[in-house]
């Protein structure tokens, strides 16, 4: 057994689906707003793309991705940051968004040169820790707050740190309080990676799910030593397809595009052809964008009918709610499954216990109909 892999909890997502099937064991109505999996459907423009390109014969994909998902994927990256990327060298499809942030840390460290770890915001994603562990790499995780409005800057890891990490990750919008990056933060980043020689990673799966103003991306500041992470899955409604890409820093990308085929993740023809399509087209984008903003006034609605406190995250597909006094993240996650009703508490996510993580996943009706049964104070 790898020892070092012990310390690592069983995954969110599999700790969500249990969570789910006991509560389906009651025999009630279950409204889940544990995984970020949204019910409404896969545009259907995309669903045909699909179909169109399954092939008669079907070779091996190549493991950058087809010429054309990539300069569709350049072409939005222009048309939504003004980001102007070559799809020959500054773009990669990638098997979804974890696969890649799960083997950076692999491919880019080098232990014995004294950069021997990573640095990310927490709560987070758990995929930063898990790439960092199975890399055999350290973690230097930093504590996010409300009260900084979960941003952190380089002030706060320190030069001395930065001096030996490798990969900074960002996660902005964030998973799970919403909060958004300001310009000004990104540029600080920028500098930092610039003067202390770290990759600079930025995980912008939810970029194109806000409200208000659209989120920035790393690449409007910086290129060199920069990349960013995108996907499919939420802004398309194709998480079953498992479809991003990577782009920013034209050497580093060249250093992991030799090692893709031995990971042997490459993406489905068919797969990429739907991908092409969905980042060409924006309106499909707008339209879900309005219906989560629906299901997020429905369920503010609810919750703050309960007296509870949602945090005015103003990005991403999530809620992040305090918990009533005298209530522990798990103890009111409990509380909410014996009435059918699944949330991911905020340990979960590492850090707070003082929160619990509401995803936008069911459909409008559920999100309404869920006053029926959630507890009150």
């Amino acid at each position: 057994m790898n020892e070092r892999l012990s310390h690592l909890e069983v995954h969110p997502t599999v700790r969500l689906a249990r969570s789910r099937e006991a509560a389906s064991a009651s025999g009630r109505r279950v409204y889940d707003f544990g995984v970020g999996d949204p019910a409404e459907p896969t545009p259907e423009f995309v669903r045909q793309a699909l179909l169109g390109a399954v092939p008669t014969v079907s070779d091996y994909p190549a493991v950058e991705g087809s010429l054309d998902l990539r300069q569709a994927a350049a072409e939005y990256l222009e048309s939504r940051f003004g980001a102007t990327l070559d799809p020959a060298t500054q773009i990669l499809a990638t098997a979804g968004s974890k696969e890649a942030i799960f083997h950076l840390p692999m491919v880019l460290a080098d232990p014995s040169t004294g950069r021997d770890r990573t640095v990310y915001g927490e709560p987070g994603y758990s995929a930063f820790r898990i790439g960092t562990t199975f890399a055999g790499l350290s973690d230097h995780p930093v504590p996010l707050s409300p009260e900084k409005r979960y941003l952190f800057g380089p002030e706060d890891v320190g030069g001395d740190v930065l001096e030996r990490t490798e990969i900074v990750f960002l996660n902005y919008p964030h998973n799970p309080s919403g909060q958004t990056m300001p310009p000004a933060l990104f540029e600080e980043w920028v500098a930092a990676r610039a003067e202390h020689g770290f990759v600079l990673v930025s995980d912008e799966v939810y970029v194109d799910l806000y409200v208000g103003e659209p989120p920035h991306s790393l690449l409007e500041f910086g290129r060199e030593g920069c990349l960013a992470v995108h996907s499919l899955s939420k802004r398309s409604g194709m998480t079953g397809y498992l479809s991003g890409i990577i782009a920013g820093d034209a050497e580093i990308l060249a250093h992991y595009r030799k090692f893709r085929a031995g990971m042997g993740v490459s993406t489905p023809v068919w797969t990429q052809a739907a991908a092409a399509a969905a980042w060409r087209d924006q309106g499909h984008v707008e339209h879900r964008r309005k219906t989560i903003a629906a299901k997020r006034e429905a369920l503010l609605e609810v919750l703050q009918s309960r007296g509870l406190h949602v945090y005015p995250g103003d990005g991403s597909l999530f809620l992040w709610v305090e918990v009533p006094e005298g209530e522990t993240d798990v103890s009111y996650a409990e509380k909410l499954l014996d009435a059918g009703i699944v949330v991911g508490p905020g340990s979960m996510f590492g850090g707070q216990k003082r929160f619990f993580r509401v995803a936008l996943s069911p459909d409008l009706e559920a999100c309404r109909a869920v006053a029926d049964v959630w507890p009150t104070l």
